[in-house]
């Protein structure tokens, strides 16, 4: 009631709303008064105040692509003791959302006369070690001057980015599959589609060298756990290390 009267005060007046609304002109007034008073405000106002401070934190060093579920999880590890509702409720007031993945378009259509070369890990794209198995594909990203191709080499393990190539031309030796696929979608989402349009092969190129970086080092993946891939490959290394110790 008091965030309506905040945001319509400007065309209809406090008295005018206020006479509409179960609430009188002197407590929307007092409550204004509070919230300039940082003294008298409440412990959860308080709280509120320099959560939010935090959430907006993480948003912006995460690329504005967190959810609720994302922000909620690097504030607990980043120490602080918080519920996921609370960061619902605080992430709404502020409106800020996460990127929404769009569905997915088809761009390629195969030759079916054509030879299929051989799947040779029978769909299953797992791998119970760093470097067992990667793969590949590439996107396009449409610029001002043109498309742009970037290809990603995927570590089926934890799903780490192990290199990249952007390109002004489709031409690539890259291998379909649907890791790849999932790489390449979020790719358009938290970068692409979110910071476009795109003037240039170089502005292209430097925006996704920040995105990977990103990716590997800091941004959360469910299916490892909700660490970031190269954290995922430090516990492994440091899993063969304990035996070694041990002896």
């Amino acid at each position: 009631m008091i965030s309506f009267i905040d945001e319509h005060r400007g065309m209809f007046g406090v008295e005018p709303i206020c006479r509409l609304l179960p609430i009188s002109p002197s407590t929307y007034y007092e409550n204004v008064t509070k919230r300039l008073d940082v003294d008298r405000l409440s412990v959860r106002a308080c709280s509120d105040i320099a959560m939010k401070i935090e959430i907006r934190r993480v948003f912006n060093e995460n690329f504005q692509v967190y959810g609720v579920r994302k922000i909620w999880r690097q504030l607990q590890r980043e120490g602080y003791d918080i519920a996921r509702c609370t960061v619902a409720r605080l992430t709404r007031s502020m409106s800020l959302q996460g990127i929404i993945r769009g569905k997915p378009v088809r761009t390629t259509f195969s030759d079916k006369a054509a030879p299929s070369p051989l799947d040779r890990v029978n769909r299953q794209f797992k791998a119970p070690a760093p470097n067992r198995l990667w793969v590949s594909d590439f996107t396009y990203v449409a610029t001002w001057q043109g498309f742009v191709y970037v290809a990603f080499v995927i570590d089926v393990f934890a799903r780490r980015i192990v290199g990249w190539r952007a390109s002004r031309t489709a031409y690539a030796s890259f291998v379909l599959d649907a890791l790849a696929e999932t790489i390449n979608g979020l790719y358009k989402a938290e970068v692409i589609h979110r910071r476009g349009p795109w003037r240039n092969f170089e502005a292209v190129e430097f925006a996704t060298l920040e995105w990977v970086d990103w990716f590997n080092h800091r941004r959360f993946l469910e299916p490892i756990g909700n660490i970031p891939p190269a954290e995922a490959e430090e516990r492994y290394y440091a899993m063969l290390d304990e035996p070694a110790m041990a002896a």
